[in-house]
């Protein structure tokens, strides 16, 4: 898991900041998981256990952001889909 700020968080959500390790650029992302359950889900990934694992509420473009502070947009951007006729 990259390096991360928290930017905000309530009782629903956390707020989060990363810099793109493909752009460079300061991403932020709302995921939807409280505080307490995202330092307990961390921790279960920092033993080892396997991202959508820990954090199986997360969807895998907010699980990406986590491992690589990249949005789903510059993902496309970086890796197009080749057409399958080519």
């Amino acid at each position: 898991m990259i390096d991360f700020e928290f930017v905000s968080h309530d009782e629903k959500s956390v707020t989060i900041s990363a810099r793109s390790q493909i752009t460079g650029k300061e991403n932020k992302m709302v995921l939807p998981i409280n505080l307490g359950k995202f330092r307990d889900c961390r921790e279960t990934y920092d033993e080892g256990t396997m991202i959508q694992y820990a954090f199986p509420m997360l969807n895998a473009e907010q699980r990406e952001f986590l491992m690589t502070g990249s949005t789903q947009e510059e993902w496309d951007a970086a890796f197009p889909e080749e057409d399958e006729d080519e």
